[in-house]
């Protein structure tokens, strides 16, 4: 009796290594976490609190905001080592609010758009993610980093010339850090390092605390007074519904760029609903709602190593501690040190192997065209959603024309047939671009009285081809032909059988 072969063991794709229980039994990763989240939330800083300005809200917000809402991910997300915070993406959709209607209302929204957030991930929209090309998703990460870096010029234009030198010196840093050592993160050493020299030189340059106001307390509970109605619910669902879809894909984009970077899986569903969670929270701390961060998710995961939940939650907490407990000290943190880091991470991010010249010489035009176009797009309207969803588009309409020209129909007259009959044969995949033209393939009037369609080698695909079969049927009985399909596969043969008749007029 032969002994059955053990069945195979799959792998858990997701399972996520190293696990949080490794990391803290082994020291040495635990220690590159822990400064990644420091990293990470020095980073954070200026950024919520620029972004508390664009939603016309008190920089505290933002700062809250972001805290509730890396801590909250770090246990609920479906990506690890992706930070969640206040972003520019959220704030310039749901600003309106701030400007119209006042706090309550803004906190509402935040709120409702992430009650939105909720629903959609428990409906799948996770899923759609496997319709977004790679060139859409090239061209996101190349416009993310012109962003990146383009959101730093403000803080490189008009200010000291000694602004100039300390970022160099803090991208030197960076740049030859990792060949001596990676144990601790080359962002916080450039940090560190142009920290000390504004402060031993006594430097006049700009710094975190000239940027805002850090808060001295933590955040409280927060109920918006707005009245339960149809109304306001009216008011607000608009920028919640925007604030949902634009969170969403920017997350779920951002989680997909981690996933090549890492080589890993991450479960996007759970990472949709996930970030409505994160903005409910936030929104009943008074915070102004986020999504992921992909540049910071960047430093996390490229310039300081991170992989686990670890240091997203610590980047949430060291946040919290910084700006509360240590708001003297990080007020005089220089922003040169930071636009450094920034610089880098945009550097980092882009796509260079997408713009060589061997890869462009490669690539089909269609791919290159929907890279450029959504690049342009977000660089224009400065948001990563519309962008997508405009690449997205380029690429179907690009798809549709270059399969429409995959269809052949050629057609045979055999001499030694007893019955004169003309023979079609249809090849390609059948759908409403390439079908479309199908009926003017055939020569009605030419064609003997039996006419045979091969379809042994196309498939049917929509209603659109059916309404063509039954048109081109329907001609050749006006011309008293006969006409016969063949070789249809089932699949073909069952969705014909549904709709002919139905849909293109009947015969």
């Amino acid at each position: 009796m032969t002994t059955p072969a053990p069945a195979p063991i799959r792998p858990n794709r997701y399972k996520a290594e190293p696990s949080v229980l490794t990391v803290l039994r082994t020291p040495r990763i635990l220690t590159r976490e822990v400064l990644a989240g420091l990293v990470v939330a020095l980073a954070l800083i200026p950024e919520a609190i620029s972004f508390s300005i664009i939603a016309g809200v008190d920089p505290r917000v933002g700062l809250f905001s972001s805290f509730v809402m890396a801590v909250s991910i770090a246990f609920l997300g479906g990506r690890p080592a992706m930070i969640t915070a206040a972003t520019a993406a959220v704030a310039v959709v749901i600003a309106p609010v701030m400007r119209d209607y006042g706090f309550d209302y803004f906190i509402a929204t935040v709120i409702l758009g992430g009650a939105f957030q909720v629903i959609m991930g428990v409906l799948g929209v996770a899923k759609l993610m496997r319709f977004i090309p790679r060139s859409v998703m090239i061209g996101f990460v190349n416009a993310l980093a012109i962003l990146i870096f383009t959101s730093q010029l403000p803080h490189l234009i008009g200010v000291p010339w000694l602004v100039y030198p300390l970022v160099a010196g803090g991208i030197l840093i960076m740049v030859l850090m990792p060949k001596l050592t990676k144990v601790v993160p080359a962002p916080l050493v450039a940090i560190a390092l142009t920290t000390a020299v504004v402060v031993v030189m006594a430097l006049n340059v700009p710094t975190v605390g000239d940027e805002g106001e850090l808060p001295k307390s933590l955040p409280e509970l927060f109920i918006p007074s707005v009245p339960l109605t149809w109304e306001t619910f009216t008011i607000i669902a608009p920028y919640a519904l925007a604030m949902a879809v634009v969170g969403l894909l920017e997350s779920l984009m951002t989680a997909k760029l981690v996933d090549e970077v890492t080589d890993t899986h991450s479960r996007k569903t759970r990472e949709a609903w996930a970030q409505g969670v994160a903005n409910l929270l936030s929104g009943f701390f008074g915070g102004m709602g986020g999504c992921a961060m992909i540049g910071q998710t960047m430093i996390n995961v490229k310039a300081s190593g991170a992989r686990t939940r670890i240091s997203t939650f610590l980047a949430g907490v060291f946040l919290l501690i910084l700006v509360v407990g240590l708001g003297d000290l990080v007020a005089i943190i220089p922003m040169a040190a930071l636009v450094a880091v920034m610089v880098m991470v945009s550097v980092a991010t882009f796509d260079w192997h997408s713009i060589r010249p061997s890869t462009l010489k490669r690539m089909p035009k269609s791919e290159t065209a929907v890279m450029v176009a959504t690049v342009v797009i977000v660089v224009l309207t400065h948001n990563l959603a519309i962008g997508v969803v405009a690449g997205v588009l380029v690429a179907m309409v690009l798809f549709a024309r270059r399969v429409a020209h995959f269809v052949t129909v050629t057609r045979v007259l055999p001499e030694d047939e007893q019955v004169p009959t003309a023979y079609y044969t249809v090849d390609g995949e059948l759908f409403f671009a390439s079908s479309n033209d199908l009926t003017t393939q055939f020569e009605y009037a030419d064609d003997p009285e039996r006419v045979v369609i091969d379809m042994s080698n196309s498939h049917i695909w929509d209603a659109s081809t059916v309404a063509a079969l039954d048109a081109i049927v329907t001609k050749y009985d006006q011309h008293d032909k006969r006409v016969v399909l063949v070789g249809m596969n089932q699949a073909t043969t069952d969705f014909h059988g549904r709709l002919s008749g139905g849909v293109g007029g009947g015969h």
